[in-house]
C-alpha cells in the first residue's frame, strides 16, 4: 500500500489533486492511504514553497500547481 500525502492549504486545486490520487490509485487497482497535510509547519517540513504538493511514500514527487493525470498515475505506479 502507498502513502500519498497532498499538501497545502485545502484549495480547489488541492482537493482535485487528492481526487486524481485518488482516480489514478482506482485505475491501478491499487490501495493508497491519502493524506491531507494543511499545517504549515508540517509542509515546510518538506522545503517546499508552493502547493499543492504531492508526496508519495515520503518523496515529494510534485510542487506547484495541479499535477497531470498521467504523472499522478506514473508516480502511483512506480
Amino acid at each position: 500500500m502507498k502513502t500519498v500525502k497532498i499538501l497545502g492549504s485545502g484549495c480547489k486545486r488541492c482537493v482535485a489533486a487528492a481526487d486524481m490520487a485518488q482516480q489514478a490509485a482506482h485505475r491501478l487497482g491499487i490501495a493508497i492511504t491519502l493524506e491531507k497535510v494543511t499545517d504549515h509547519a508540517a509542509i515546510a517540513a518538506y522545503g517546499v514553497a508552493a502547493t499543492p504538493c504531492v508526496v508519495v511514500d515520503g518523496k515529494v514527487v510534485h510542487a506547484g500547481g495541479l499535477p497531470s493525470h498521467e504523472n499522478m498515475t506514473k508516480w502511483l505506479a512506480a
